[in-house]
Order: C-alpha cells, then sequence, then structure tokens
C-alpha cells in the first residue's frame, strides 16, 4: 500500500474557507479603526488649544529679564526673538511661523505697567466657548 501524502479537495476547501473568514474579520476590525481616527482627529477640543497656548506663553514669559520689543493689538514680539501672532483669516496663533493654537475667534495683546512690572494682557475667545482676560506678568 502507497502512504498518502497530499492535500484533499476537502481539506483545501476548508483551509480557503478558513483564510477568507479571517482575512473578512481582520478587513472590517481595521475599516473601523480607520474610520474612528479619521473622525477624532477632525474633532478640535477649544480647551486643549487654548492649554496649549497658555503653556508656549506662559514658558516665554517667566524667563528671567525677558523683555518686550514690540506689543500690538494681533502680535507681541520678545527681545529673544520669539513673536506670538494672531492671524484672524487662518483663526490660529502663531508661535514665530509655527501654529501651536487653533480655531481661535478672537486674541488681541495689551502691554500694561502694573506696580512698576511690565504685565502683557491677553483676551482670547476659542470657539464655541467664552472670552477670557489673563495677565502675564514678566519676570525682571
Amino acid at each position: 500500500m502507497k502512504s498518502e501524502k497530499g492535500v484533499t479537495l476537502i481539506s483545501l476547501t476548508i483551509y480557503i474557507i478558513a483564510m477568507t473568514i479571517v482575512i473578512g474579520v481582520i478587513s472590517l476590525v481595521s475599516t473601523f479603526f480607520y474610520k474612528n481616527t479619521k473622525s477624532s482627529s477632525n474633532q478640535i477640543d477649544p480647551m486643549t488649544e487654548y492649554t496649549k497656548f497658555t503653556n508656549f506663553f506662559t514658558e516665554e514669559v517667566n524667563h528671567k529679564g525677558i523683555q518686550i520689543l514690540e506689543c500690538k493689538d494681533n502680535y507681541v514680539v520678545f527681545d529673544d526673538g520669539v513673536q506670538y501672532t494672531y492671524i484672524p483669516e487662518n483663526r490660529g496663533i502663531y508661535r514665530n511661523k509655527v501654529k501651536i493654537c487653533s480655531e481661535v475667534e478672537k486674541c488681541t495683546f495689551a502691554y500694561k505697567i502694573k506696580n512698576g512690572k511690565d504685565v502683557i494682557g491677553v483676551t482670547i475667545q476659542m470657539k464655541n466657548a467664552e472670552e477670557k482676560t489673563i495677565d502675564y506678568t514678566l519676570k525682571n
């Protein structure tokens, strides 16, 4: 009697059906995964954007000996070469040429002197949020 080695037609059919099911399940899961990542990347949280801006700006004004070279309504320039600019057309705040904050409805900068200290007042309003005004005191 010969030894029968090889694949029968029934086992080949079972392998093909099993592989088809596995590939179908993997494609279904990956489709849901990529659809969810696309939908979540399109949503911008105003609180997150506001926090990003305050982190960058607070770090900047806390440098020892930092001075303001120029402060206008929509931008402020520091003596270390860093400039924060609000561009209404893009609805964003830029640190030099890098956009650090999106979905900004309004942002103004104002230079003041309080109690002999340099202060920058920032009024900012994010999309679908209330307007906030914060005074940042520079370290001298």
